[in-house]
């Protein structure tokens, strides 16, 4: 099987806990490789440019303020089935419904605040991957 590659963020709720290497040790422990990562503090702008999928939705607001709270780290993973790997040990949105030993029910505090997200599709991680990060930051 060929590599693949997805994109995650982790949350300003595991960035203001001090929970990145953690949340970095379950995602090696999947099987996937950070290949590139950066902390940012995301602007309004990148925000609702990176969540514009969702701006007709009523929590629409509310992610964007959470996004923008504080840093974020960005990352671009890699592995076999990389995307549904990454998605398998996110764990459920809700962290109430996820699997016991997912990043969700390990870290997450609410449905808001829920630690990691993860692209859903390869066209989605490439377009998310190319928001963030130039072709010569990902080092395989």
């Amino acid at each position: 099987m060929a590599l693949e590659r997805t994109f995650s963020i982790l949350k300003p709720d595991v960035t203001r806990r001090n929970l990145t290497g953690a949340v970095n040790a379950k995602i090696e422990e999947a099987g996937l490789r950070i290949i590139a990562q950066k902390r940012v503090h995301m602007t309004k702008a990148q925000a609702e440019t990176f969540y514009g999928v969702h701006r007709e939705r009523p929590f629409f607001g509310e992610l964007v303020g959470q996004m923008i709270a504080a840093p974020v780290v960005v990352q671009v993973l890699e592995g076999e089935n990389a995307i549904k790997r990454y998605r398998d040990v996110m764990g459920a949105t809700n962290p109430e419904k996820a699997e016991a030993g997912t990043i969700r029910k390990l870290f997450a505090l609410n449905m808001g605040e829920n630690s990691v997200h993860g692209s859903d599709a390869p066209e989605t991680a490439a377009q998310e991957i190319a928001q963030w990060f130039a072709g010569n930051e990902l080092v395989g």
